[in-house]
């Protein structure tokens, strides 16, 4: 909770914060260069997911319409050993909803849907995707870190999503100009014995470019 007053107190110039859903459009708004839904984990279900074993928290990377997400994150959950219970099903709705409110944003016909369990420090340079744009949501662990550069350097100061929280983050694909400067990563955690799962969405428009396309639901 700390964390989250924290961002909406002092978020990045160019990071709009919502403590609604709809709020995420506005990535979709000249200069705002990322968008984060303000929310609170429920504590039984954060619970739950911070006790399950690494081996047993949900991973996959598909490609698939936003209309077969839920089936998709049954599907996985089932596969990856993650028990089946109220707080399993709470995780593949709330999969659901945000990949039909990214798609609807984005207005993609498909998405690519990346469940990933994280110990080690992946991604920990900051850097802008080469995508339209992303979402990342952090189930468990710490959340994605972003900043401004002016310069190409690594920002000077770092800001923290809250675990639960998505971020929606416009990439180099996005067509409005110049860059806004915003960078982010994923946290460097390497020795901490901390697992991380973050789910990641990004749009699809031509599946024949997409190296992914069998792994299509």
């Amino acid at each position: 909770m700390t964390l989250v007053r924290e961002i909406v107190k002092d978020a990045a110039t160019g990071v709009g914060v919502a403590d609604a859903p709809e709020g995420l459009s506005a990535i979709q708004r000249p200069g705002c260069a990322a968008a984060i839904w303000r929310r609170y984990p429920l504590p039984g279900f954060q619970s739950w997911i911070d006790a399950l074993e690494p081996e047993r928290l949900p991973k996959a990377r598909v490609v698939l319409r936003p209309e077969n997400v839920r089936d998709a994150a049954f599907q996985i959950c089932d596969a990856s050993g993650t028990p089946d219970c109220a707080e399993r099903a709470k995780l593949i709705d709330d999969t659901a909803a945000l990949a039909d409110i990214f798609a609807g944003l984005m207005r993609a016909p498909y998405l690519r849907l990346r469940f990933d369990v994280v110990t080690t420090n992946a991604c920990r340079k900051f850097h802008i995707d080469a995508v339209t744009a992303r979402l990342v949501c952090t189930y468990r662990g710490t959340g994605t870190q972003y900043g401004i550069s002016t310069d190409g350097a690594e920002p000077r100061r770092v800001f923290t999503v809250p675990t639960g929280a998505p971020i929606l983050l416009r990439g180099r694909l996005w067509p409005e100009r110049p860059n806004s400067g915003l960078l982010h990563r994923s946290p460097p955690i390497e020795g901490t014995g901390e697992t991380r799962l973050v789910l990641v969405l990004d749009p699809v428009a031509d599946l024949k470019s997409e190296p992914d396309r069998e792994l299509m639901h």
